[in-house]
């Protein structure tokens, strides 16, 4: 039987015979057992680094994935907006002529509208609704204009021309509103 087909050796068996080689005064023995232990260490060593580059590769690869759940489609959200707009501005239209000659085509527009609405919410998308007299806040708003109006504070919402949309918590198109400038006084 040859040295590979042997059973491996515990390291209180090691350490025995490194003992022994040691009191027998055999320095090759020792020197031998000494290096074995030395390359188990570092084979220990780097598996234990393998196992921690692993974990940290699956912790990786599961937060690309919910990103690219979340966001991938941030692109299409966003090409679909104008779509949203253009649907608005045509319900806008249709309050202010009140005719209904075209009540069906009014009808159909309404649908449309709620179902990409109900499409944005599947996906996450949300609104940002601002309301005159709300204050100005650069993390979810663009400011269109700033104007002095008698009788608000500087930072109030004047005008919202346009609605803003968050995709989970991430800002696809901020909400375009007019900011009041008036000095506090």
């Amino acid at each position: 039987m040859n040295e590979h087909d042997a059973e491996p050796m515990s390291l209180d068996d090691l350490a025995a015979e490194a003992d022994l080689a040691e009191a027998e005064g055999d320095e090759g023995a020792f020197e031998e057992v000494a290096a074995l232990v030395a390359e188990r260490d570092e084979f220990k060593d780097k598996w234990m680094r393998a196992l921690a580059d692993a974990e940290n590769m699956r912790k990786r690869s599961d937060r690309d994935r919910r990103e690219a759940e979340n966001y991938g489609g941030s692109k299409l959200a966003r090409d679909l907006l104008p779509v949203y707009d253009n649907l608005r501005r045509a319900l806008k239209s249709t309050e202010e002529t009140e005719g209904d000659a075209n009540a069906a085509l009014l009808e159909g527009v309404e649908l449309t509208m709620r179902e990409l609405i109900n499409v944005f919410k599947k996906h996450g998308i949300e609104p940002i609704v601002p309301e005159i007299g709300d204050k100005f806040d650069p993390q979810v708003h663009q400011a269109m204009f700033e104007a002095p109006v008698p009788g608000t504070k500087a930072g109030d919402i004047l005008e919202v021309m346009g609605e803003g949309f968050m995709l989970h918590d991430r800002l696809l198109r901020p909400a375009q509103v007019g900011v009041s400038s008036t000095p506090a006084g």
